[in-house]
């Protein structure tokens, strides 16, 4: 494994985005490899649960590697949508406790993935939210998972915004369920995922069926709508702006810097 890493604690397999250069930004490569963990764990019957985190102590995941997306034009960004459904398919069904270890920020995609984990454990320096109107890119997966766990007002609000939540307005909207100091995350998180994978393992496997059949339809409705609105938001050519105007900016302060 190239982009992520692989720790065995019992019956527990903590997967640790890797890259945190870039703030353990995903690209094709690293999702395939997190697809392969999770297709792999979901048969093992070694595998009682599965820790999900990130290297380094800014960053769960910082969403999408703009440096991938930024010359998608809009039939690469409808197929590329299309390899995120099956990545989002392969987080609901997974039958076994998934438990989100929150080592700082969670945005766009990484937030979306965050909240199709079971259980989310996080800091006080957490930060979450779906920023991506930020880059000119539509938001249309984000909204779906929001609008189910949070209605429809708040989802529009954070969508249009862009804005990042703390992770005290986090935890009182429950989208963080344990707040703990930064250095007891990952035991926490351990913890929860362990006395999950005690519980009597048809049962739990049945009612996290039952959650991915509640939202099933739902789910599949977004990803039609994102293949849609991402063709013609990519077409539009104003995501490629947006980034490029990013990278600008980006650079100039590092020039700064230096």
């Amino acid at each position: 494994m190239d982009f992520i890493k692989l720790e065995r604690v019992g019956n527990v397999t903590v997967l640790t985005l890797n890259r945190p250069e870039c703030l353990n930004a995903w690209h094709t490569a690293m999702r395939a490899e997190i697809m392969q963990v999770l297709r792999e764990a979901a048969t093992d019957s070694t595998v009682g649960a599965l820790v999900m985190t990130g290297a380094g102590d800014r960053a769960f995941c910082a969403g999408q590697d703009l440096n991938e997306a930024r010359d998608f034009d809009g039939a690469r960004a409808e197929t590329w949508i299309g390899e995120w459904e099956t990545y989002y398919h392969l987080l609901r069904s997974f039958p076994k406790p998934l438990v989100m270890a929150l080592n700082g920020t969670a945005a766009g995609s990484a937030f979306q993935v965050s909240l199709l984990g079971d259980i989310r454990v996080a800091h006080d320096g957490v930060k979450m939210g779906q920023p991506e109107i930020n880059a000119g890119i539509a938001s249309v997966t984000g909204p779906w998972i929001m609008r189910e766990m949070l209605g429809l007002s708040r989802t529009i609000e954070l969508t249009l915004s862009g804005r990042m939540m703390d992770a005290s307005e986090c935890h009182q909207l429950g989208l963080i369920h344990h707040l703990v100091p930064a250095d007891q995350v990952r035991a926490r998180a351990l913890e929860i995922a362990a006395d999950l994978a005690a519980k009597p393992p048809v049962a739990l496997r049945l009612d996290k069926q039952r959650f991915q059949e509640m939202t099933e339809a739902g789910f599949r409705d977004a990803m039609k709508a994102a293949a849609r609105l991402h063709h013609e938001s990519y077409e539009s050519g104003e995501p490629a702006r947006m980034m490029q105007a990013f990278f600008a900016e980006r650079d100039q302060r590092r020039q700064a810097a230096n």
